[in-house]
């Protein structure tokens, strides 16, 4: 399916260098950014105060956290939990003042506005859990990486397989950097989105690697230049149908999803354009300059192959 066919192939390689350094500063940032200010951790990594609570007739979360806010909490979450009457409250840990101080206060605020609420359980998740979950998350990521550069490894060739994993990470870096420097709120949620931006990025390297691959064999005398310039060009519609598409869902979830999916979308928004961007300009330029050319992922024909004269 295609919106449009672009006869004429654009030179993107032309330019690969120049927007490859700029990528290059922009990484680099990212690691200052990520170095310096560190992230702005949830309290599901951090430690905090769990509360559950019940109403006796739909919950209004909204309401929920205007009261909470009168107390003075700003990073906190509300969600409901199990059914639209349960709600679980997540509250940040705060000097001086225990986990059954912080459940009062919330509850009296809570039935200041209706005396249909109880509190059902309140319990104190400490900071070693949150350790453990940034252990589990990074081992996530390294796997996701190895498992990557061994798919494209093995479905391509090696040269494909380092620009491709130094496409993902440039994505993930970019998209920890912004984090950072904005100080949004990195959860577990975020945490996810992350790892999705991962497989997203790798399908559009994948998709246009595998149009390189056929250029190789039907224009078997142009340069590698033009070869992975007309690939680009001929999956330039189905890109923006893909991302396109993807991308609308996206942003029902930024705007209409609520602050549970909130940076949790931004983080996709993020490594969509960043994703589109590095398979086109990233992957496909180091390849590039690894030197891949038609023998790596053509393989040659036997002498006795009737085939052979037509590979």
């Amino acid at each position: 399916m295609e919106f449009f066919r672009i006869h004429r192939t654009i030179p993107f390689m032309r330019h690969a260098l120049v927007l490859n350094l700029i990528s290059l500063v922009t990484f680099i940032l990212a690691v200052f950014f990520i170095a310096s200010r560190g992230f702005h951790l949830s309290i599901e990594f951090t430690g905090g105060t769990v509360m559950e609570v019940h109403y006796q007739e739909t919950a209004q979360i909204e309401e929920v956290r205007s009261a909470i806010n009168t107390l003075g909490y700003t990073d906190y979450q509300v969600t409901n939990f199990g059914t639209s009457q349960d709600i679980m409250i997540r509250l940040p840990v705060r000097k001086g003042e225990s986990s059954a101080a912080q459940s009062d206060s919330v509850l009296k605020a809570l039935k200041a506005q209706t005396s249909n609420v109880e509190l059902r359980r309140v319990e104190f998740v400490g900071p070693q859990v949150g350790q453990e979950l940034v252990h589990n998350g990074l081992m996530a990521l390294l796997f996701v990486v190895v498992g990557i550069m061994l798919y494209l490894a093995m479905r391509f060739e090696w040269k494909f397989a380092v620009a491709g994993v130094v496409a993902n990470l440039h994505d993930v870096v970019i998209i920890l950097g912004f984090f950072a420097f904005f100080q949004w709120e990195f959860s577990l949620s975020v945490l996810a989105g992350v790892l999705a931006v991962l497989g997203y990025s790798v399908n559009e390297s994948v998709v246009i690697m595998d149009r390189i691959r056929e250029n190789f064999r039907k224009m078997r005398k142009a340069p590698t230049e033009e070869v992975i310039n007309s690939a680009i060009t001929q999956t330039i519609s189905r890109t923006m149908i893909t991302h396109g598409s993807t991308q609308m869902v996206v942003m029902s979830m930024f705007f209409f999803g609520g602050p549970t999916l909130h940076y949790f979308a931004l983080a996709l928004t993020i490594g969509i354009w960043f994703g589109i961007y590095s398979s086109v300009f990233v992957a496909a330029a180091i390849a590039m300059w690894l030197g891949v050319k038609r023998e790596d992922l053509v393989k040659p024909a036997k002498k006795d192959d009737p085939s052979a004269e037509i590979a």
